[in-house]
């Protein structure tokens, strides 16, 4: 039983042979080990072409800004995952990675397309921006790529990619679209929500030439490596299980409970 779309059943990624492999028409051995970093060999994987020495460098920055930021969900969720079972190193990482979706690290593909909306309304950009941003408040979305919780103020990881697109020369359309909306914003919510690291990164990255369909990966290629530290960490200095019971000790139960029933710490 046929399932799915119809499809060529080719790839044009990578093959290989007993004594070769090929990576994007290029020799592994020969042309890319010791040759390219692994950011120029990630922009060769999505895109299917060798970056500029700019395009490298906006790549690197983003991972790099991208990458590690604490104790955050995406984090605590791999590090009990491997407290509670050590074994499983891969699986500690694929819970991390789970934990990264439109709230958490996972808005830049998000952020992306709300920038690619609002340019290609047409006429004049400040009225394209109102209109999309109006649309979202209208249907109680978030505006992606704009607000945090913590750099309620400024992102300073936003100001960097802005003095990197700078410094490199892609200071942009899409990035100067992000700023104006940054300004626009506070006219329809009535607040300021700050143009975040989530939405500084498409920006960067759409005027420097990189898909918007691989921008999602962004995130989760950098916070791999962070993931990959906490566990080592973790094997370290063990803190997964302090982080449960620290949930414990703020969340109470509020259900009912049966004759008798005398609360206890889990400890006792």
């Amino acid at each position: 039983m046929k399932i799915g779309p119809n499809s060529t059943r080719q790839t044009s990624i990578s093959t290989a042979t007993p004594d070769q492999i090929v990576i994007r028409g290029k020799d592994l051995c020969a042309d890319l080990i010791g040759k390219i970093s692994f950011t120029q060999h990630t922009w060769l994987l999505v895109i299917g072409a060798m970056p500029t020495e700019t395009q490298t460098r906006a790549l690197d920055a983003a991972l790099v800004a991208i990458a590690e930021h604490g104790l955050v969900p995406s984090v605590q969720a791999a590090r009990v995952t491997y407290a509670a079972a050590p074994e499983a190193v891969q699986g500690a990482v694929a819970a991390g990675l789970l934990g990264c979706g439109s709230v958490i690290l996972g808005a830049a593909e998000a952020a992306g397309a709300f920038l690619q909306q609002c340019m290609d309304a047409g006429g004049d950009r400040r009225t394209a921006i109102h209109k999309v941003v109006s649309e979202l408040r209208s249907e109680k979305k978030a505006i992606p790529g704009y607000g945090h919780p913590y750099h309620k103020a400024h992102d300073p990881r936003t100001g960097r990619l802005i003095e990197v697109a700078r410094e490199l020369g892609i200071f942009g359309e899409h990035f100067k679209t992000a700023l104006l909306a940054e300004e626009v914003i506070p006219e329809i919510t009535g607040r300021k929500l700050v143009l975040n690291v989530s939405g500084a990164i498409p920006s960067l990255l759409l005027d420097a030439g990189y898909p918007l369909l691989g921008m999602k990966g962004v995130p989760i290629l950098a916070r791999t490596a962070s993931l990959i530290a906490h566990i080592l960490e973790e094997r370290q200095n063990p803190i997964g299980f302090a982080l449960t019971e620290s949930g414990s000790e703020v969340i109470s139960y509020s259900g009912e409970l049966p004759d008798g029933f005398v609360p206890q710490n889990i400890e006792e």
